[in-house]
């Protein structure tokens, strides 16, 4: 419980600005703005990446916040009051070529695959608590300047046209929306990736919106669903040891879901024929799921199987040279050593290769086989790696593993004497 705390408050935190943020973009009409705003911060963050500058550092924070500024320009200037061109196709657009340079981008840059994976899906789990503090503190700023100057952001949210006729500079006041707006994404995008953020800012304002039309209850509906879900959420990704972000985001759907189930019921003048429906509608989606289920099967055994199905059957580790697994692909990687239980052969291949991501998936299986040499590998890395973000992922492994961290730091190098007696403690207490 100790490792889920930090990620369930920062949930609560998440959940308190973004579902009130995600009710001025529902009625703004502007679902996507959320996306293609974090799209651009993790584009900010990508470039960063590109000039050396590690995922989480102050640098790369200011790259990402300057990108996302550009974008906030951009999508105030792109409102117009009669035009052809409605707003969400500029911001889709803005989406599209966002990925696409960030994908081009990370092209260039090693491991690029880990980092995209990062960017979508955040790593809420290993969240600090100054982090923590920090988004709180930054959070609580946004909402107190939105609160200040709430008459106006509502009016144009609610009633654009009003404002316009009283004579308010409906794009002054829509940069400054973009403005804080995307601050908030790019301190959120950070942690709970962009996925995770979508979700926290739109499913609680749909949710509440088709329940009230009070903007105190549609709060209120909003931060009950946020700690509901993320109680649920985590707890489930804890015990079945699934992703934390895209749990959460799953259970988010769910939720949704099972509102607009009850209340079809409920404003339903034949409650009978709507539980008739829905019945029906269950009926349908098992019997779709079953075929799909059925043909997935029947294609596997026709020798329609994906690759790795193939893979599993035919790689061994005698078929490859240990001493050049980073040659593999992260799939093929991963099939092979997940393929072996010779604990010798992957302590030689973790000898014979210098490679950190190839090092780190092989402490990862060796953590599932043998938890002793797996911890005494993983401290080699943490020891040497000069990669933040690697000795973060290997730092996660080995708490997750042993419910211990010792002190460590994974942002700070092993020459910080703090890591040093960190890691002798926790080689220590391995051999014990």
């Amino acid at each position: 419980m100790d490792i889920m705390l930090p990620a369930f408050f920062e949930c609560l935190v998440l959940v308190g600005i973004h579902s009130y943020l995600g009710l001025h973009v529902i009625k703004r009409q502007v679902i996507f703005v959320d996306l293609a705003l974090a799209q651009i911060a993790a584009l900010g963050t990508t470039v960063a990446f590109l000039f050396g500058i590690m995922p989480k550092t102050a640098a790369a924070y200011w790259f990402s916040l300057g990108f996302t500024f550009i974008g906030a320009a951009i999508f105030s200037i792109s409102r117009f009051r009669e035009g052809k061109v409605p707003q969400e196709a500029i911001i889709g657009l803005v989406y599209a070529l966002a990925a696409a340079v960030s994908i081009l981008v990370i092209d260039k840059a090693p491991h690029g695959a880990e980092h995209i994976k990062e960017m979508l899906t955040g790593n809420i789990l290993w969240v600090k608590w100054s982090t923590i503090g920090k988004a709180a503190l930054v959070y609580s700023l946004v909402g107190l300047f939105h609160y200040t100057f709430r008459d106006k952001f509502l009016l144009i949210s609610n009633n654009p046209e009003e404002a316009y006729r009283r004579g308010i500079s409906v794009r002054f006041w829509d940069f400054l929306f973009y403005l804080t707006f995307g601050i908030v994404i790019t301190h959120s995008v950070g942690t709970a990736g962009v996925l995770m953020v979508f979700v926290f800012l739109v499913v609680p304002a749909i949710t509440s919106m088709m329940i009230t039309d009070k903007l105190w209850q549609q709060l209120l509906i909003g931060w009950s669903m946020g700690l509901v879900v993320s109680v649920m959420g985590l707890y489930v990704s804890y015990v079945a040891d699934l992703p934390s972000g895209p749990t959460v985001v799953s259970f988010y759907g769910l939720l949704l879901l099972v509102v607009v189930l009850v209340l079809y019921v409920i404003r339903s003048e034949s409650k009978a024929a709507a539980l008739r429906n829905i019945a029906i509608g269950v009926g349908l989606a098992v019997l779709v799921g079953g075929l799909f289920y059925a043909g997935g099967k029947y294609a596997q055994k026709t020798g329609y199987g994906h690759e790795h199905i193939a893979a599993l059957k035919e790689d061994s580790p005698k078929s490859v040279d240990e001493s050049r697994l980073s040659d593999l692909s992260e799939e093929k990687l991963s099939t092979l050593l997940n393929n072996t239980t010779d604990t010798a052969w992957l302590e030689h291949a973790f000898e014979k290769n210098s490679d950190d991501f190839v090092r780190m998936a092989i402490v990862e299986r060796l953590l599932q086989i043998d938890k002793k040499k797996g911890g005494k590998l993983a401290l080699v890395i943490l020891r040497s790696s000069d990669l933040p973000f690697v000795r973060e992922q290997v730092y996660s492994l080995l708490t997750k593993t042993f419910n211990q961290d010792f002190g460590y730091n994974p942002d700070k190098a092993y020459s910080n004497p703090q890591n040093k007696k960190a890691l002798d403690a926790w080689e220590k207490w391995l051999k014990g």
